[in-house]
């Protein structure tokens, strides 16, 4: 108990130092120890890394988990040091009302079928965003949120410990300063007409009480410029070591940005093959354009007689006097079978319609090419 006294007594005493420091340091009355240039830019540039790197990894948690309340369910259970439950994403749950709706609908009908196409392709966007988001929580947060809670707390406790330090030696330095001044006025000889005897024997008791005070604040001074020194020292290449933080925090952003990339083409791949698939669906769904192309094509099925769409013949389709019309391509298209005319996005091409053919389809001319084409896939030029 006597032990823990004195040690508390003893980390009052220098706490009250230090406190005294500081504000005599703030007030301007005390001499502060300046660090140097080199190592003021390494703090600062440590400063902009902690900051940043904490805006960074915030909003990529927003990025991948916009739901506030999932956030701190997932915050909750690592505290806790438990496994999160597996999360349906709002793709994968959309495709599942999708499905759903269809088995309602009838999957037979056009508006069903179309639902279970829909809702397949949705499914599989989902599971894709799921996958992005665990392999960007491993190779981009993970990293970040081990600098943060790792790395710099230990850069913050032992800068922390180096301030103390500082005071403590400014401290020292102004004890020193003060008992040498002390020193000096109790080394000035006495007026021998205006002293009595008695007072020559406390002076030079002071004097030597002064000497012995200036020695012990020295050697204090000593010990602390060691201490300083060895604490700068060690802060010193913790904060050197920030540049090796920056090399590892931009291969993961470069992993970061592959997953991104793979995951926006892997649904950009989905959503193409979607497109493809309504396409051939008979009266899946039409756009206002697309019935207008169909409507000002089919002008000239009048003169023309009824051909049969299964005994089509491309080659021997000719392009009537009226009735053909420009229209710009919205998506590419890969041509199924030679019946079929590939076509590429923003390309402009000629159509017109043939009597008997599939509303959905309208046959496309560019240069000397020829074959049907999806109306899904054109808009109407005015």
């Amino acid at each position: 108990m006597d032990f823990n006294v004195k040690k508390l007594a003893s980390g009052a005493g220098l706490f009250f130092t230090r406190a005294v420091q500081y504000t005599e340091e703030k007030l301007g009355q005390a001499e502060r120890t300046e660090l140097d240039a080199h190592f003021e830019n390494l703090m600062s540039r440590a400063d902009c890394t902690k900051h940043w790197t904490e805006k960074i990894y915030r909003q990529t948690e927003y990025l991948l988990q916009p739901n506030p309340s999932a956030r701190i369910e997932e915050f909750l259970y690592e505290k806790l040091d438990m496994k999160a439950p597996s999360r349906v994403t709002n793709a994968e749950l959309l495709g599942q009302h999708m499905e759903d709706a269809a088995k309602e609908f009838g999957p037979g009908t056009p508006y069903g079928s179309t639902l279970l196409k829909v809702g397949d392709c949705e499914r599989r966007l989902g599971a894709a965003e799921r996958e992005f988001i665990q392999t960007s929580a491993i190779s981009f947060l993970n990293p970040l949120r081990n600098f943060l809670e790792g790395d710099w707390r230990t850069i913050s406790r032992e800068r922390r410990l180096l301030e103390n330090l500082r005071l403590d030696l400014d401290a020292c330095k102004a004890r020193v300063k003060k008992a040498k001044a002390a020193e000096a006025k109790a080394a000035v000889a006495p007026d021998f007409q205006e002293t009595r005897p008695r007072n020559y024997v406390l002076s030079a008791s002071a004097s030597a009480l002064w000497t012995e005070e200036v020695e012990k604040a020295e050697q204090d001074l000593r010990l602390a410029q060691t201490e300083f020194d060895r604490q700068a020292e060690v802060t010193r290449l913790l904060l050197e070591g920030i540049s090796s933080t920056h090399v590892n925090h931009l291969r993961c952003l470069h992993e970061f940005v592959e997953a991104q990339a793979a995951y926006y083409k892997q649904g950009h791949l989905h959503m193409l093959e979607l497109q493809k698939e309504l396409g051939r669906l008979p009266n899946a769904f039409a756009l206002n354009s697309t019935h207008s192309v169909a409507a000002a094509a089919g002008a000239s099925e009048a003169t023309e007689s009824p051909v049969e769409t299964e005994t089509l013949k491309i080659e021997e389709v000719q392009a009537p006097a009226t009735g053909t019309r420009k229209v710009k391509v919205l998506y590419d298209y890969d041509a199924a079978d030679s019946s079929e005319l590939s076509l590429l996005a923003d390309e402009l091409i000629t159509v017109y319609t043939v009597p008997g053919m599939d509303s959905d389809w309208l046959i496309g001319e560019k240069g000397n090419q020829k074959g049907k084409v999806p109306v899904t896939y054109l808009e109407l030029l005015s």
